[in-house]
């Protein structure tokens, strides 16, 4: 029995069952049979259909929000933003389906006709996390639906009503039986799934172990395998900032969804000569949070995900305390922090060093850590020193020097003067540990699809 534990008190909030092999059998036929029928309707009406999942979807956004904040811990204030990211993102690939999934015409050639057409490569597993359940899902769901594949998704234990609710949005749309469909599976089901002959390609956010692990299941069956496995991101302040902007993205950065974001700012490098007045300001600013029930409309930060995961990030901190590292917030001026619990107040660290876990391990809650530096070269330098590289951010008022310096992070994103930030229009990727393949964009139809070659000799 999946059991989803609530952040908020601790109690069961939703239980389900797991599939049964015939449930996974019954799921994996229709996939199939559906796909027949679905890849040979016209790109129009496979648009229609699935612009009428995303109004069904936020149709019920004041639903969403609440049971995003009881499976996850996300204030509720926040909730309805992530629904309006699901509308963005969604409406986007479906606006550029038609470009995207265009034959790919090749110059004339006398007695010849040549393109290339991507078709879809049949039945896609998407398995989907709980810190941004809607938007993760999003990703590979959509363009995967409008290059006519069928989906099957497999959600997080920690947000099973997210995959409900999904379901009752394609329901509501009109999409064909089969077409979207979803199964609750543990470890070992989620392996032996993907093992199935019928799955034709996975797509995976999660960490970096989950990952290899997808890897290990899927090796041999030659299908792609999109691994979205988080990051280390860091920022860079340099001596050309503006600094009041820098100091209020970057915190809202490192604490929106009480850091538990892969994209999220998790280490901060700031040039010698703004290092006091950014860290006096990044202070003043965190100390601004209302730590509470994410229930409660004047929170602004929420629980973790279980207490496991506040008691790993609180031991990044205490390891780096005792290695000489400086604490400046006061845990006790949020009346709602409770060690033991998932109610976590923020933290901001000095005198760190990349000897601490809390500045090259991912922590993926409320702790930043800032260093001085005096150069771009030491900056870069530092931002390099991490096994994974989603995305990176720098603080400048000078772009072509941005440029150059991005040219240099190995990173999937650099950003300028943004950050924790997804453009649909541009390729969500990584390097190193981070994973492999790319979702949103125009590329992200070709994680989706599969080139198909016509060379016909037309002159006999």
């Amino acid at each position: 029995m999946l059991h989803c534990i609530s952040p908020i008190d601790g109690s069961v909030y939703v239980e389900r069952p797991y599939a049964t092999d015939a449930d996974i059998a019954t799921t994996l036929k229709r996939s199939v049979n559906a796909g027949q029928t679905w890849r040979t309707l016209a790109l129009e009406e496979r648009a229609a259909l699935c612009a009428a999942l995303v109004d069904a979807f936020i149709a019920k956004a004041d639903v969403h929000a609440t049971e995003l904040a009881w499976q996850m811990g996300r204030p509720i204030r926040y909730g309805k933003g992530e629904v309006a990211g699901f509308e963005d993102r969604a409406r986007t690939m479906i606006a550029m389906a038609e470009d995207a999934l265009a034959d790919i015409n090749l110059p004339e050639k006398p007695g010849f006709t040549r393109f290339i057409r991507r078709e879809p490569v049949g039945v896609l597993l998407t398995i989907a996390p709980w810190n941004y359940p809607y938007l993760t899902a999003a990703n590979s769901i959509i363009p995967a639906l409008m290059a006519g594949n069928t989906v099957i998704l497999k959600h997080s234990h920690q947000t099973p009503l997210c995959a409900e609710r999904l379901a009752e949005a394609a329901e509501t749309a009109g999409l064909p039986e089969g077409v979207f469909q979803y199964l609750f599976l543990d470890r070992t089901q989620t392996t032996d799934l993907i093992q199935a002959p019928e799955i034709n390609a996975v797509a995976f956010t999660g960490s970096v172990a989950g990952g290899a692990q997808i890897e290990q299941a899927a090796a041999g069956r030659f299908i792609p395998v999109g691994l979205e496995l988080g990051g280390k991101d860091p920022a860079y302040v340099r001596e050309d900032a503006n600094l009041a902007h820098a100091i209020e993205n970057l915190v809202d950065g490192a604490f929106f969804n009480s850091g538990q974001s892969c994209c999220g700012i998790e280490r901060i490098y700031v040039h010698e000569t703004h290092y006091d007045a950014f860290v006096d300001g990044v202070v003043a600013l965190t100390n601004q949070y209302v730590l509470g029930s994410p229930l409660d409309e004047a929170t602004t930060l929420g629980p973790m995900v279980r207490s496991s995961a506040a008691d790993f990030v609180q031991g990044q901190i205490d390891e780096a305390i005792a290695a000489g590292a400086k604490a400046l917030i006061d845990p006790t001026q949020f009346d709602a922090h409770q060690p033991g619990t998932p109610y976590m107040a923020p933290q901001i660290l000095v005198d760190v060093d990349h000897t601490m876990r809390v500045m090259t391990e991912e922590s993926f809650g409320p702790v930043v850590g800032i260093m001085k530096v005096k150069s771009d070269e030491e900056a870069i330098a530092l931002m390099n020193d991490s096994d994974l590289g989603l995305t990176a951010s720098i603080w400048s008022q000078d772009t072509a020097v941005a440029l150059a310096l991005g040219s240099l992070i190995e990173t999937g994103t650099v950003f300028l003067n943004r950050c924790d930030y997804l453009d649909p229009e541009l390729a969500w990727t990584g390097v190193k540990n981070t994973g492999r393949g790319y979702s949103l964009s125009r590329l992200g139809y070709e994680q989706l699809t599969r080139a198909k070659s016509y060379h016909f000799r037309t002159e006999v």
